[in-house]
């Protein structure tokens, strides 16, 4: 079975990030680029996958400008078979429905029998697109996966829901969404990374569907009050409840 794995290039978590064009955007200059965590899960799952059943092939595929390519080159170097490059203007967005538009177009086209993404991305946590694509496309669609399993013409997933585990099981073809379970991505060996070189990349021009939603501002999360330390024992409760009291208003 082939499977498509939908990635997202987002800044590093360690990288101090620097906000430009009125603080709607993040300065691109100085900052590492990585794939979403997420979607290396989804990316894990789709080779484990093709090794059980010992078919198929995984293709990548991003929106993005030409620096996503980076992104495409490392999935290929990790074990990816192919990857393709949506190119777009101005794919900077936050807007999840456009993107999904913009995929499932491409999706459309394709006969892959699921499409993996990773339940969230690294930079906005909007977790919409991949639910929005099945939508698109009219496929059912399991989120907030764990692992799964591929069946006689179906796919058993296991679902991370409040109070335990939701065991579903979905038809060709399918959209699956990864969060963090079994599935941990595996290093890319020197052969992998020189055999990403010569593995098909293929870009595709595409326009970005207009955008509903703006940004009015990106900022940094306040910072917090440094903490007090009163003491120890019986002699710090009396301190603590004034200052439960008088400073924190929640006596």
């Amino acid at each position: 079975m082939d499977i498509i794995v939908c990635l997202k290039r987002v800044p590093d978590t360690e990288t101090r990030v620097r906000f430009s064009d009125g603080s709607t955007v993040i300065e691109p200059e100085g900052v590492k680029y990585i794939v979403s965590p997420y979607d290396e899960f989804a990316l894990e799952a789709a080779f484990r996958t093709t090794e059980m059943t010992e078919e198929g092939q995984v293709t990548v595929m991003t929106l993005g400008n030409e620096d996503s390519q980076e992104t495409l080159r490392a999935a290929l170097a990790a074990g990816a078979d192919a990857a393709v490059l949506l190119r777009a203007q101005g794919a900077v967005t936050m807007d999840g429905l456009a993107t999904a538009k913009a995929l499932a177009a491409e999706l459309e086209t394709r006969e892959e029998q699921l499409v993996l993404f990773g339940v969230k991305a690294g930079d906005d946590d909007q977790q919409q697109v991949g639910p929005m694509v099945a939508t698109l496309l009219g496929r059912p669609c399991a989120s907030n996966v764990t692992s799964f399993e591929v069946g006689e013409g179906v796919l058993r997933c296991h679902r991370d829901v409040e109070g335990g585990t939701e065991v579903v099981e979905l038809d060709f073809p399918a959209v699956v969404t990864l969060t963090k379970g079994a599935f941990e991505l595996r290093f890319a060996s020197l052969k992998g990374i020189m055999a990403a070189k010569r593995k098909p990349l293929d870009v595709k021009d595409v326009d970005l569907p207009e955008s509903r939603l703006s940004v009015e501002r990106l900022d940094y999360p306040p910072e917090r009050a440094e903490g007090w330390i009163l003491g120890e024992g019986a002699d710090a409760v009396p301190e603590l409840v004034q200052l439960l009291r008088d400073e924190a208003n929640v006596l």
